[in-house]
């Protein structure tokens, strides 16, 4: 007869051969599985290691073909613009070089550059609304009235600003004399609304936005450029929306310019502005806009053409 001591070992020599046997076997197994992830990490560093070379391949393409439009831009634009006048808007997220090559092209295109005005956060900042709408009301050059339906700050901002600072289409004259033009960018820049260089700031027939890449979360700001650049252009004898890729996509500026059948009509939109195709197109984008059309442009999927052919001089 088996005793409770002998029962009670030969329980523990089951239990001792079991463990030993899962420990053994989970051996086995992780090396099995450190081979495959030693196999998979070799697969996924050869995958990453060709996408990189293949990057750096059309970066290094992209990068002569900006030089090769730079080098041929003189010829493509030279003239196309002449005896023009343009004022260049920058919303917050626009990047320098952007906005500095945009204003080349004009400027390579014959147009004089009347001014650089920045927009700033507080301007597209929803929370800001009711403070702007109330000084813009307070500063309506005499015997003017703003549309009617510029009741948003974006609109109402761009009605204002088209009013003061873009000459009628009809007559070439200003809609504002200087001292209201002054008081007015004065006043919008003392509340923090906009920034621009302490030269003088002329009226112009055109007007250029140029935006940035669009933002992550949607804080209204692709929104409230959109329908500033809509205002200006009601005002204008042509407006362009430039900016990157991303503002074409999801909340951006430009999504909601193409996305917006009153808006698309009328504002034309280029979405590489970051190269220099991009910054050609914006100043050849001015042709269009002076026989009342307008495009998108650009390589995202909304894009209809990639760029234009410049008008017969």
């Amino acid at each position: 007869m088996i005793s409770l001591r002998q029962h009670a070992i030969s329980i523990a020599a089951i239990f001792l051969a079991l463990a030993i046997g899962v420990i053994l076997g989970s051996q086995t197994l992780a090396a099995d599985m450190l081979s495959g992830l030693r196999s998979d990490r070799s697969d996924l560093r050869g995958q990453v290691d060709a996408l990189t070379a293949r990057d750096e391949q059309l970066t290094a393409r992209l990068d002569t073909a900006d030089k090769f439009v730079a080098g041929a831009a003189e010829r493509i634009l030279g003239g196309t613009l002449a005896d023009r006048s343009v004022v260049v808007f920058s919303t917050p997220d626009a990047d320098p070089a952007d906005i500095d090559g945009v204003s080349r092209s004009l400027e390579t295109a014959g147009a004089a550059v009347t001014g650089r005005i920045a927009l700033t956060e507080a301007f597209t900042d929803a929370g800001e609304g009711d403070r702007m709408r109330s000084a813009l009301t307070n500063i309506v050059p005499a015997g003017a009235q703003l549309q009617t339906g510029a009741v948003d700050q974006g609109s109402m901002a761009g009605d204002l600003l088209g009013l003061t600072l873009l000459l009628d289409p009809a007559t070439n004259q200003p809609r504002s004399t200087p001292q209201e033009l002054a008081l007015a960018l004065e006043t919008l820049r003392g509340g923090g609304f906009l920034a621009y260089r302490d030269t003088p700031v002329r009226p112009a027939q055109l007007a250029v936005v140029v935006t940035g890449n669009g933002v992550v979360s949607d804080t209204g700001q692709g929104a409230t450029i959109a329908r500033f650049t809509g205002a200006v252009r009601a005002r204008a004898a042509g407006t362009v929306l430039a900016g990157r890729a991303g503002a074409a996509e999801n909340n951006g500026a430009i999504a909601f310019v193409r996305a917006q059948a009153p808006l698309s009509t009328a504002v034309t939109t280029v979405d590489n502005a970051d190269r220099e195709i991009g910054r050609v197109t914006t100043a050849l984008a001015f042709t269009e806009q002076l026989t009342g059309g307008a495009g998108r442009y650009g390589t995202t999927p909304t894009a209809t053409s990639f760029t234009l052919v410049a008008m017969p001089r």
